[in-house]
């Protein structure tokens, strides 16, 4: 396991800011464990979500890995979540949250309003884990990642309750995500 907590301390792309925004695509969405000013729908463009990381230290264990969430790139995709203001001191305890193969990444991204339009943007922080980390996956059947998910359990708990409480968030969101939701009714059949 690649613990990034060091490198993502060097990322710091908002120095001297007083506020970033920090966009939740994971577990961020719904686990927000840290202080933070004010949270708001948002959405990124360009960018997929994906279960092809590997949980060494959250949702499974160095033997038995779970999966969670990470982002690929794809053309004209979005990709909803929840974005955060936050004060830089909170990114210390997010790097070493993120530590498995996560990198601080900045990207645009877009409010949105009480109707679903998307409404302004900001530049914000992700943690991207790139299929360049030691904990990438990669791509699977959906049967295989399902029952990965479903074996797997770690310090943070079930790993199957990772992926259930997210696809409650995107529902909650209004937000549609095919991967997410025929990962949960893959599971769900198991």
């Amino acid at each position: 396991m690649l613990d990034t907590t060091a490198l993502n301390q060097q990322r710091n792309f908002f120095d001297g800011h007083a506020e970033i925004w920090l966009f939740g695509y994971g577990s961020l969405i719904w686990k927000a464990d840290f202080a933070y000013l004010e949270r708001r729908p948002a959405f990124i463009t360009g960018w997929e979500r994906r279960f092809w990381q590997g949980s060494h230290d959250h949702r499974g264990t160095p033997e038995t890995p779970g999966r969670v969430a990470t982002l690929i790139r794809a053309k004209n995709a979005i990709c909803h979540g929840m974005a955060y203001r936050i004060t830089p001191e909170v990114l210390a305890p997010l790097d070493v949250r993120e530590k498995n193969g996560y990198l601080r990444e900045k990207v645009p991204l877009t409010f949105v309003d009480k109707q679903g339009n998307g409404t302004e943007q900001s530049e914000g922080l992700i943690y991207l884990a790139s299929d360049d980390n030691p904990a990438f996956l990669g791509e699977a059947p959906l049967t295989d990642i399902a029952q990965q998910i479903a074996n797997a359990h770690g310090p943070s708990g079930a790993n199957k309750e990772y992926l259930l409480n997210l696809a409650t968030a995107l529902r909650e969101l209004g937000a549609e995500d095919d991967h997410i939701f025929a990962l949960e009714h893959q599971l769900r059949i198991l």
